[in-house]
């Protein structure tokens, strides 16, 4: 959260920024608790419709933060159509690009004026390192946000940028390797009979495929999915074996995990707020066809193991 916070302090009370109305939990916290409180106005647009956007859009909206695919519903926003419309009105644009990596999606190249990631998860790709990182191609911005992360101290120490720099090494290996799998497991999900909805951009029946094709090389190792109900998800993510329950993600272990009681307990009561019966998985580098087992083991109801 220190590179999101960087960005954030690059504004003024009273300016106004659009966040999706799917995102990460812990920007919702950061923009609607502690810089709302502050003077800073937001709001939760669904990016996914460029109109949604302009309709939010105030005089004093000064950026655009973009997340995609989307935590945790893999909504993905067209970068391209979005940064072309804030540019137009003269904001900025942040992507947060940490479910896609710079292997999988480039932002910058599609107009976005800075990208964050969480080097917590791919970059680092080995779930032994917390931090962030903030990228832009513009000198201004570089150096505006240089001396917020000095002043405000979010700098990693040595060996946490080792160990990020070691991870950048695999870093295309293990996306290759995490989409293949996560490519596996949408498939059998969507035609499971206990699974209601599958959230995964790789499927042609995701409303964002098409979008997802054009401005991504791959569709990432982020899946989602809906039971029937809350009591069946907290049972199932409680009883995989290879899959870990665990918020984290990006890491070369699959994991998984309830957003509603876990990463996205924050936006409780929100109304973009996840939906109770969703669980999330963040696929790792593990034989497809043990992760594909192990899940589907998990989603045999508790009576019929019985």
């Amino acid at each position: 959260m220190a590179a999101e916070d960087a960005i954030l302090r690059l504004l003024s009370p009273g300016d106004h920024v659009m966040i999706p109305n799917d995102a990460y939990g812990g920007t919702y916290r950061l923009v609607a608790r502690v810089y709302q409180p502050a003077g800073m106005e937001f709001s939760a647009v669904d990016m996914t419709r460029v109109d949604a956007c302009t309709e939010a859009w105030r005089d004093t909206t000064k950026l655009v933060w973009i997340e995609t695919p989307t935590n945790p519903l893999l909504r993905v926003i067209d970068i391209a159509a979005v940064a072309a419309l804030a540019h137009e009105r003269g904001a900025l644009v942040v992507v947060d690009n940490t479910f896609a990596t710079p292997y999988l999606q480039q932002p910058l190249t599609l107009g976005a004026d800075i990208v964050v990631h969480s080097t917590t998860k791919y970059l680092g790709g080995h779930s032994d390192v917390v931090g962030g990182f903030a990228a832009t191609n513009d000198g201004t911005t570089a150096e505006r946000l240089a001396f917020l992360q000095n002043a405000a101290g979010a700098v990693p120490g040595p060996f946490d940028c080792w160990l990020v720099l070691r991870g950048v090494k695999t870093l295309a290996l293990r996306m290759e390797r995490h989409c293949q799998n996560a490519r596996a497991i949408a498939a059998m999900l969507e035609q499971h009979p206990a699974v209601g909805r599958v959230y995964y951009p790789g499927l042609p029946s995701n409303p964002g495929h098409d979008t997802a094709t054009r401005q991504m090389r791959d569709f990432g190792g982020m899946v989602s999915f809906t039971v029937a109900t809350e009591q069946e998800a907290v049972e199932l993510v409680a009883r995989t074996r290879i899959f870990q329950l665990a918020e984290s993600l990006g890491g070369v272990e699959s994991l998984i995990e309830h957003p509603a009681r876990m990463t996205h307990a924050s936006t409780a009561g929100a109304p973009f707020a996840p939906p109770g019966n969703l669980v999330r998985l963040s696929v790792g580098i593990e034989s497809a066809d043990d992760l594909v087992a192990d899940l589907e083991a998990a989603l045999v109801r508790r009576a019929a193991i019985a």
